[in-house]
């Protein structure tokens, strides 16, 4: 397995079973604003590319139409795993991979199903990703903090911290 599709396989095993993603974009005067939404994807593939559902009249489908500059940022404090994601959104319009992301949870928002005029599929290409996963149990983590205290050094080793170039 390259190091590309094993960092993808590890990207993906992150961020799979985090059902919220914090989508940030940028407003037209600059600030940051960010949007909880819900990863589309089944998968990652070699293609990098993560999928959201929005409405065509929202303020992310303009923003984003403006500027595709995005974050997105995942968290699963349970797993103590942390994702950040960077890319490019763009609009497309493909209606067989609407048909292919559509789930039973997605016409809540789209009650017009698949084919609902409102709905608008963002495609978020991932330029780089950072991630933080930390693998210790959370008696190894208070013992290796409290002795951080102790010798005023700062705790290692606490997990893996990695930045991935994705595409």
């Amino acid at each position: 397995m390259s190091d590309q599709t094993s960092d993808h396989a590890k990207l993906w095993d992150l961020i799979k079973d985090i059902k919220f993603g914090m989508f940030t974009h940028r407003h037209g005067d600059g600030r940051l604003h960010s949007h909880p939404l819900t990863t589309q994807n089944q998968s990652l593939d070699e293609g990098a590319v993560l999928y959201f559902f929005v409405s065509r009249s929202s303020e992310i489908a303009a923003r984003v139409r403006e500027d595709g500059n995005v974050n997105i940022a995942y968290a699963h404090p349970g797993k103590d795993s942390y994702v950040s994601v960077s890319g490019e959104a763009r609009d497309v319009e493909d209606r067989a991979t609407v048909e292919r992301l559509w789930t039973k949870m997605a016409e809540a928002w789209f009650p017009g199903g698949p084919t609902d005029p409102d709905l608008q599929l963002l495609e978020v290409r991932i330029i780089g990703a950072e991630y933080w996963d930390v693998t210790d149990s959370k008696v190894t983590q208070l013992f290796k903090m409290a002795k951080s205290v102790v010798t005023g050094k700062p705790p290692q080793d606490l997990g893996e911290h990695k930045e991935l170039r994705v595409s």
